[in-house]
């Protein structure tokens, strides 16, 4: 391979993990960040953040806020949405034996921005009520079980009760060790449920869908 050719790969490989960093870097500081912060956090200059910043821009990935803070661009909804059938695939079967286990609606809720999304339900099979719980739905990501847990660094499991909907109970633990994604397993009943019995099911059932995104 001649020499330029082998220093252009180096350098495009370089730019792309540099705009990746950035791209990172700006989805873990909500309150956005200036290019000046976001140079000196990545040990660059700003003359390459700004050129980072052009080209995500272009792919609206990152945009400029009034003051100038960078901040993640619609682009990245586009994105976000045709991961969550991939996030829906991978979580499945855990999803249908915890809620068979618990005779409970088991579900996958992801953080996006500060409100919490299921991205996965599945109903029991064996029970003559249970909650309806759609595909979609969203709520503050501070209230509930599946909210608090993903907010959580602690292992175990969170538990709500009646927060959400009047006379429903929740029980959920987070996902961990899945880079970018902050999410978490839960199952929610029409009865107060055991947490004891039903929290280790729980924790399980997000160890498995950890290893299942890994």
């Amino acid at each position: 391979m001649p020499v330029d050719a082998y220093a252009w790969r180096v350098d495009t490989a370089q730019t792309l993990d540099r705009g990746l960093r950035l791209l990172t870097l700006v989805a873990d500081t909500p309150g956005g960040l200036t290019v000046t912060e976001a140079a000196n956090r990545l040990g660059v200059g700003r003359a390459v953040v700004y050129r980072l910043v052009t080209t995500l821009t272009e792919h609206s990935l990152v945009r400029r806020d009034s003051a100038g803070r960078l901040r993640l661009g619609v682009g990245l909804l586009h994105l976000a949405r045709r991961a969550q059938p991939l996030l829906a695939d991978a979580a499945l079967p855990a999803l249908r034996r915890l809620a068979d286990q618990v005779h409970a609606t088991a579900h996958l809720t992801v953080a996006d921005g500060d409100e919490a999304v299921a991205v996965a339900v599945v109903e029991p099979s064996s029970t003559m009520f249970h909650v309806a719980y759609r595909t979609g739905s969203r709520h503050p990501l501070d209230s509930g079980a599946a909210g608090r847990a993903i907010l959580s660094d602690a292992a175990g499991w969170t538990v709500s009760s009646g927060e959400l909907q009047p006379g429903a109970y929740g029980i959920a633990a987070r996902v961990h060790a899945v880079e970018g994604l902050r999410a978490s397993v839960g199952v929610v009943a029409l009865a107060p449920l055991d947490a004891p019995t039903v929290g280790p099911l729980v924790v399980a059932a997000a160890t498995t869908i950890t290893t299942a995104l890994s």
